[in-house]
């Protein structure tokens, strides 16, 4: 299986980004993971960033599974004597985490240091600058050395493989970002599946691309950093080349430290600091089962200047990290059957 080398992540140092307004510190939140290399690309990201603009501490803290937690960076910004403090989740999708952990961790820093000002900012989402990230390694595998046997577009199936997620909203931009890099690009179609969670799966993705009886399906796994499930992704791909050996698969990498996410963290990060933060939730089931229960309280959702936007959604929720039954545990995936994912998945928890 042939394998997409890049060395664009040596490339970062020449970036120059637009200033900030304020020298505020940046919290850097990832989703966390039990997998030593994601961690350290994660840390190797916030470091990256960091580098390019001293004039403010950048903390990079996790949500679950690994520290620094976000409590500990909060701790850490308010013993430097900083009052006002930017959060910026580094996640792709707006779905639970987003919408609803980050932010309960926030509130309770919040009610330990009720001093502080938080300003929380948005996901990456769908920009044109990922589109051009994927589009530009797409183009390397239809250079000769990537692709000897001259294989069409035509030919290919497009295999776009998301993390999953028991939100609609967040699910349904995953199968959005699949339709636009498609749009245009000549590949026969492009598939889009999951490694965990919703549905389908990865291996009903792969039966899916292989019904086109393509000459050749190429791997997307839709992922910031390596870890446990992109690791799988892999794995897979290479137990599918062996299966069907007529088929040629590649995976390509993960997004990894780019210079596109570089300049999009500080995108958000200025949104965050002026308070330009938007997002659209008429599609979110939090907002549609407390818009039902009536407590859509003129619901605006400014995530740019306070946190009381999750209160409104009513969901009754635990704080239980550990309860999402996803990734480190397939064992206890609640939704591992599709019709008890379909059973449950418009429910809040």
């Amino acid at each position: 299986m042939p394998t997409l080398n890049l060395d664009a992540q040596q490339t970062y140092t020449a970036l120059t980004l637009p200033p900030l307004p304020y020298a505020r510190p940046l919290l850097m939140i990832g989703h966390g993971t039990r997998d030593n290399d994601g961690r350290q690309t994660f840390l190797d990201f916030v470091k990256a960033y960091q580098e390019l603009d001293l004039s403010r501490p950048v903390i990079p803290c996790f949500l679950e599974l690994t520290e620094p937690s976000i409590e500990k960076g909060v701790d850490y910004c308010v013993e430097q004597g900083y009052t006002e403090i930017s959060a910026l989740p580094i996640l792709l999708f707006a779905a639970r985490h987003n919408k609803f952990d980050v932010t309960n961790e926030l509130d309770r820093s919040r009610l330990k240091h009720p001093h502080i000002k938080f300003s929380y900012g948005r996901h990456f989402g769908i920009t044109p600058s990922i589109l051009d990230l994927w589009r530009d390694r797409l183009a390397v595998l239809d250079q000769p050395e990537m692709n000897p046997r001259n294989i069409s577009r035509a030919e290919t199936v497009l295999l776009f493989v998301g993390r999953g997620s028991s939100d609609p909203d967040a699910n349904g931009d995953v199968y959005k970002m699949a339709r636009m890099l498609w749009e245009g690009s000549g590949y026969a179609t492009v598939e889009t599946c999951f490694i965990g969670i919703t549905h389908p799966r990865l291996e009903e993705g792969f039966r899916r691309a292989r019904l086109y009886n393509p000459k050749r399906i190429i791997v997307l796994p839709y992922f910031l950093f390596t870890g446990a499930l992109v690791k799988k992704i892999f794995i897979n791909t290479e137990a599918e080349q062996a299966a069907f050996p007529d088929i040629e698969m590649i995976s390509l990498p993960e997004m990894g430290i780019q210079p596109q996410l570089l300049e999009l963290a500080r995108e958000r990060e200025i949104e965050t600091q002026l308070g330009q933060v938007n997002m659209n939730c008429e599609s979110c089931k939090f907002r549609l089962v407390a818009k039902a229960q009536g407590h859509a309280h003129g619901h605006n959702h400014d995530h740019g200047h306070s946190h009381d936007h999750h209160d409104h959604h009513a969901h009754g929720h635990s704080h239980d990290h550990h309860a999402h039954g996803h990734h480190d545990h397939p064992a206890e995936d609640p939704y591992a059957e599709p019709e008890a994912y379909h059973n449950r998945i418009w429910q809040v928890p």
